[in-house]
């Protein structure tokens, strides 16, 4: 328990000075925001401090801080260390800075701010790899809730149409479709502060759950320094790509900007991007450590997670759920498990139809634009629904964090144009390419080359990144002092 104690004070202490140390060095001011200059009453609308950061909670977290977690949790409490470190030196500064650059550039899609830093080429490569990896993690988030629900529906008894996937799945696309075309404060801004205060409380009955049962005990990371893995699957680097949303997501930069789009001082961007991805780190932390304490441990190895994660992740939160706070634990489970992600889902697709709106430069405020764009944006994510659900979460548990690493070697970049202290996004950047091309070589949907080579080419090609980033910033000119982003 001293270990989660350790980590979750360094999580809360972070906000404070690290996101200080972030805040600090991008250098918010009092320029007009893009709310209040663009305000069209659809997607650029003012909204309070504290809804920005309920909205921006609730689109970042869904399940992946739940059931990554709790993935996670098969290493054993060593994924602690990557949830607490991840999030303030890569997913904080990665959100912070993804939220801030949009806000500087008109409330632009983040593959429109990594176009402008990294070139057209990245512009189109990220273009089509936010869109695909939005559509992936809408589809995600609907067959979760989904199967949990069948899950609820079955224990209770009820049996027929109402209590197949396949109803519920349709119902909850179908609820995709209008949050994606609606206006920004008509659903989102309205009742997904409710649900973003669900989340946290779920999360405060797990963890009370835990510490006030005497059958549950936290282990501490110094007595379990392990792999613990059933299948000795390496930690470096599944572990870092199993746990994304927990420690850093490329998604997030996804999800910013719609934000962005709704703060009206840049003053509020601490608060919303690194406050919200410190929270998503805690969130992370209470569900790794369920996973660690609930479960039965043989030889050194996390055998009993590894089963109830074979009846899928609707079952594995549900149980958590029941034995951490009974009764509750259900209907806790229907609104943190359930609606959560689904309102992360929607938000995906909201993002997916402003990629290529700014794209195709059309305009959002017309109706029948906007339903050009969700239209065939809803097909593709019934398609992808209907995959099999654990190569989709794989893939997308890669590109989520591939797009992180492009867009904090942005961040660098924005930071040398402006004349800041890049390494603070270039060392984290660095890093998640390590892990990024690391996985790539190494995992089996990908090139499945064996750690004997995804090591060292991984490692060798994150370096390689690095000098063509320093080797960019010899080449690239600065901008002048206190130049307008």
């Amino acid at each position: 328990m001293v270990s989660f104690i350790i980590c979750f004070l360094l999580l809360v202490g972070a906000f404070f000075t690290y996101g200080k140390v972030t805040e600090n060095t991008f250098a918010p001011d009092d320029r007009e925001t893009p709310a209040i200059r663009l305000n069209d009453g659809v997607d650029y609308v003012v909204l309070p401090q504290w809804k920005l950061f309920l909205v921006q909670l609730l689109n970042i977290a869904g399940l992946g801080p739940i059931f990554g977690a709790l993935q996670g949790a098969l290493w054993g409490p060593i994924v602690f260390l990557w949830i607490t470190f991840g999030t303030i030196f890569a997913g904080g500064v990665h959100d912070f800075f993804s939220g801030m650059m949009s806000a500087r550039h008109d409330g632009a899609s983040i593959t429109e701010v990594c176009g402008i830093y990294l070139g057209p080429v990245m512009r189109n490569i990220m273009r089509i790899f936010s869109v695909v990896l939005l559509v992936m993690t809408g589809t995600v988030f609907a067959v979760g809730p989904a199967g949990l629900i069948v899950k609820l529906l079955q224990e209770g008894g009820i049996t027929g149409v109402i209590a197949s996937t396949e109803f519920w799945l349709w119902l909850i696309l179908a609820y995709y479709f209008i949050a994606t075309f609606m206006s920004i404060d008509k659903i989102i801004g309205r009742i997904y502060p409710i649900f973003g205060i669900c989340l946290i409380v779920m999360a405060i009955g797990v963890i009370i759950g835990i510490y006030t049962n005497p059958n549950f005990t936290i282990p501490e990371i110094w007595d379990h320094f392990t792999n613990m893995h059933p299948k000795a699957t390496p930690v470096w680097s599944v572990m870092f790509i199993t746990v994304a949303c927990g420690a850093i997501s490329g998604f997030h930069s996804t999800q910013s900007p719609l934000m962005a789009r709704c703060m009206k001082s840049e003053h509020q961007g601490r608060f919303v991007f690194y406050g919200a991805m410190v929270t998503e780190g805690i969130i992370a932390l209470i569900w790794a450590a369920a996973g660690c304490s609930l479960y039965q441990v043989t030889g050194g190895l996390s055998t009993g997670l590894a089963k109830i994660l074979t009846n899928g992740q609707s079952a594995a939160i549900y149980d958590v759920c029941i034995k951490t706070m009974g009764k509750v634990g259900v209907s806790l489970a229907m609104i943190g498990v359930i609606v959560c992600p689904i309102t992360s889902g929607d938000t995906s697709f909201r993002s997916a139809r402003l990629v290529l709106a700014d794209w195709f430069k059309m305009d959002q405020v017309n109706m029948k634009n906007r339903l050009y764009l969700c239209v065939p944006l809803l097909g593709l994510g019934a398609i992808v629904a209907h995959l099999d659900y654990i190569v989709v979460w794989r893939y997308f548990s890669w590109t989520n964090q591939t797009l992180a690493m492009i867009v904090l070697w942005t961040a660098a970049m924005y930071l040398f144009k402006h004349q800041k202290n890049y390494w603070l996004c270039a060392v984290p950047a660095t890093f998640m390419s390590a892990v990024s091309m690391t996985y790539f070589f190494y995992a089996k949907e990908c090139l499945n080359l064996g750690t004997g080579i995804a090591y060292p080419v991984g490692i060798v090609l994150a370096a390689c990144f690095l000098g063509l980033f320093l080797y960019a910033t010899k080449k690239a000119t600065p901008d002048t002092p206190n130049v307008a982003a």
